[in-house]
């Protein structure tokens, strides 16, 4: 270490915003092109290089994050870059998108410490190194090395039909779970293909985050190093539909089913089926498309309307900024939980990622446009018609703490002509997929399989949310990693692809 005090002399420097009212006036991206490299150093010194690293157990992906703050410190750009890139496929997408369980398991971030001046900057430096990756050309496209999928004692003798004699992958779903499987496979010698039912890859990535947290040209760029490597994308295709799941087990020797878990939890009160009523998820969708150019005006958008969000969550969030750039007239945000504490609670110890109260960005926008209002512990109890029959009032009540139910007599109305649903997800959608694959579907609405990803008849596995449930893009990311393993490991009877620490390396026997 450079400096071994500088967690005490050099104070946390967030990444800088555009000024709030300025990104209200477009779709892009939130933050300043990124600090100069010296400040970027100076967050990385502040790195403890602790003998025990929790920020590397805390976060899914086992990203070695003493080893690139230590090289980031000293100003080794290239080889801070390449530690990154060694467990995180898309560290440009986690860097802007990822909550960063790390820095709450960052040693600094104990209270009552020396943490009184905050965890280090890791998901920042982390972002800093992604951008800088791009802009030098160190992350290139990695082909197969020809002579690298030989070997093999799995399913046959290795001698597949892949580049360098790999076997052929279908993956489907192109979110972050599948797209890192797909890499994975692919640059381990396997002829993979990517089968995604929109008419553009990316998944969620694509059409559930809003520009202003990641623009596309960084998904796109993404989309096209794969194909440089020899993944195959195939967009507009349903698989299940257009192509049976039994024509996809003859054709490829393996299939990773990576769909996402994209059925809306719902809100079974009075007045659901009023027009203007909506998924948040249909909602950013058609916001997306817009920004895509497919149209020039989202057929929900927000403009001039009294909106109100239902959730409290990401997407949420991300429903209030689009409201706010569309122009809403005003927005409100219900959210049925107790406001969270501004600290720890006692339940959620270091380093436990912990639930407390976090502005976003879009909080901010509300606050410096004075349009968006922010309601804890408000159960909405039912949607009312306006004059022409569309939806024309929201009705909430106070929530009781503990049961998250509505109190008598403290009931509500909000003014409201567009009203979007943000209240998670409850599992992959139902599909006939599921049936030609022999795919059986659990309790908690998850796609049922074994600890090493296997699911329903050999050769076909489960990753990312479909199996895992609602979860992190960091979560997803690492899914997709260890389901490479498993299916390079199936096909071949070994495998030399990494297993993130988050997933189950003893069922890989890794």
């Amino acid at each position: 270490m450079a400096d071994r005090m500088a967690f005490l002399t050099t104070p946390r420097t967030e990444r800088e915003r555009r000024d709030a009212r300025e990104r209200l006036g477009d779709r892009r991206e939130v933050y300043r092109p990124g600090p100069p490299l010296p400040v970027v150093s100076a967050q990385a010194a502040r790195c403890m290089d602790c003998g025990l690293p929790f920020c590397h157990s805390a976060c899914p992906l086992g990203n070695l994050v003493p080893e690139w703050n230590r090289l980031a410190a000293a100003g080794d750009w290239r080889a801070a870059a390449e530690r990154l890139l060694a467990t995180n496929n898309f560290p440009e997408f986690t860097g802007r998108l990822c909550p960063a369980p790390c820095e709450s398991a960052c040693v600094l971030a104990i209270e009552g410490s020396a943490a009184a001046i905050g965890a280090v900057t890791i998901k920042s430096v982390e972002l800093a190194l992604a951008d800088r990756a791009w802009e030098q050309g160190w992350d290139r496209p990695q082909p197969a090395d020809p002579c690298g999928a030989r070997r093999g004692d799995g399913r046959g003798d290795g001698q597949g039909d892949g580049p360098g004699g790999g076997w052929r992958v279908a993956v489907v779903g192109s979110g972050p779970a599948g797209l890192a499987a797909a890499q994975q496979l692919t640059r381990a010698g396997h002829a993979v293909t990517v089968y995604e039912r929109e008419d553009r890859a990316g998944g969620l990535l694509r059409y559930g985050i809003p520009p202003f947290r990641l623009e596309k040209y960084r998904l796109e760029r993404r989309l096209d190093q794969l194909r440089e490597e020899g993944t195959v994308l195939r967009t507009g295709v349903w698989v299940g539909r257009d192509v049976p799941g039994s024509e996809l087990r003859a054709e490829y020797d393996a299939v990773v089913v990576a769909v996402g878990a994209t059925a809306c939890r719902e809100l079974p009160v009075p007045g659901r089926d009023l027009p203007g009523v909506h998924p948040a998820m249909e909602y950013l969708t058609w916001a997306n498309r817009v920004a895509e150019g497919d149209r020039p005006v989202s057929p929900l958008s927000a403009e001039g309307l009294d909106v109100v969000i239902v959730g409290g969550g990401d997407t949420a969030a991300d429903c209030l900024g689009t409201a706010l750039r569309e122009r809403a007239a005003s927005v409100t945000q219900l959210d049925i939980n107790p406001r969270p504490p501004a600290r720890r609670a006692a339940g959620q110890p270091w380093p436990v990622h912990p639930k407390v109260e976090r502005e976003t960005t879009s909080h901010e926008e509300g606050g410096a446009a004075a349009l968006g209002a922010r309601m804890f512990a408000a159960a909405t109890v039912g949607f009312e018609p306006g004059p022409d029959g569309r939806l024309g009032a929201v009705r909430f009540a106070e929530a009781d703490p503990r049961e998250r139910s509505p109190l008598p007599g403290t009931e509500r109305v909000l003014p409201a002509r567009l009203a979007l649903l943000a209240l998670g997800f409850t599992g992959p959608e139902p599909d006939v997929l599921f049936a030609q694959l022999g795919l059986a579907t659990g309790p908690d609405g998850a796609l049922q399989r074994d600890e090493g990803f296997a699911a329903g008849p050999a050769g076909v596995f489960v990753a990312g949310d479909a199996g895992r449930g609602q979860s992190l893009i960091v979560w997803a990311i690492a899914e997709g990693r260890a389901v490479a393993a498993a299916v390079d490991r199936y096909l071949r009877g070994w495998t030399e692809l990494p297993a993130p620490i988050g997933a189950s390396a003893r069922a890989l026997g890794l």
